[in-house]
């Protein structure tokens, strides 16, 4: 079974911060199913790994290290490195790919502070000493991540300033997190479903007339089916096909209400296959035809 990824690969953005160019390659986010094995390789620039949700093994040339939700770790330049996706729910990733190259022998920007330059010298510093271990995500980097990822997925306007505003955020609360205390709470999967869910919703009530599957409707989430059923239930309390007939259903309610079209094409218009199959399910959840619940409202004063 192959993971399921979500990756912006052509990003490519740029920008200048303190003595250093920055370059975010992509970032994505990646499921992968218990002991999916993801073998030795390295990166010529920084690779940030946050876990979301489950947990799993990474190997070092050296050594192993085992890691679970809420935490991170930093595989930078060189760093040969593989990961081993744990039982029983395998690992979801945030995973932030980014070039950090010094710049040399160029003066400062025009209105540069000096604080800022020191910033980021302290900043990369920090991080180049941090090793790849895992460790906890102490000062929430990892919302920032799915700041950035909200505001690429979403075309939101100023989307690059958001992005750069983010980076900036994981860069520093990541070279923070080993010198802080435990966070009492991080729920990183739980926003990241509360997103999640909040898409496929949106995305069933613009699409509801059409035929929709849950395979459908997972690929456009990009996970798989079974944690679009997860997501649904934990966030919404419903399976997929409940709260697709439940739209469905809404739609046929108002229609019938404004007494528009016959029952045939009302069902062909809100994704029913037939006005016999729309007459079956109307009538199991409301307990009355479609046709005496368009004669009740007719029947009522306006």
């Amino acid at each position: 079974m192959m993971e399921k990824r979500d990756a912006m690969d052509r990003l490519e953005l740029r920008f200048r911060w303190g003595a250093y160019r920055l370059r975010v390659l992509h970032f994505h986010l990646a499921s992968f199913p218990e002991d999916r094995l993801i073998r030795y390789h390295k990166h010529s620039e920084y690779e940030f790994h946050f876990i979301a949700r489950g947990s799993g093994t990474l190997s070092l040339e050296d050594s192993d290290h085992e890691f679970r939700e809420g935490m991170f770790y930093l595989t930078g330049p060189g760093v040969l490195h593989q990961q081993l996706a744990g039982r029983p729910d395998g690992t979801e990733e945030l995973s932030l790919h980014i070039d950090i190259v010094p710049i040399e022998d160029e003066p400062a920007a025009s209105g540069e502070d000096e604080w800022e330059r020191q910033e980021a010298e302290n900043c990369i510093a920090a991080l180049d000493a941090l090793g790849p271990h895992p460790i906890p995500d102490r000062c929430q980097a990892m919302p920032w991540f799915l700041t950035a990822y909200k505001a690429v997925q979403e075309a939101e306007p100023g989307w690059g300033t958001t992005v750069k505003q983010a980076v900036i955020q994981i860069l520093l609360r990541a070279a923070r997190a080993p010198l802080q205390p435990l966070p009492q709470v991080a729920h990183p999967e739980r926003d990241m479903s509360l997103y999640r869910y909040q898409l496929i919703t949106r995305f069933i009530r613009d699409n509801y007339s059409s035929p929709l599957s849950l395979q459908d409707a997972a690929d456009r989430i990009h996970v798989s089916s079974r944690q679009l059923q997860r997501i649904m239930k934990e966030q919404g309390g419903v399976s997929f096909s409940d709260y697709l007939e439940r739209c469905r259903l809404e739609q046929v309610c108002e229609a019938l209400a404004r007494n528009q079209g016959s029952i045939e094409q009302i069902a062909a218009e809100t994704g029913f296959q037939s006005g016999s199959y729309l007459h079956y399910v109307f009538r199991k959840k409301f307990g009355l035809t479609p046709s005496r619940y368009r004669e009740q409202m007719r029947s009522q004063p306006v």
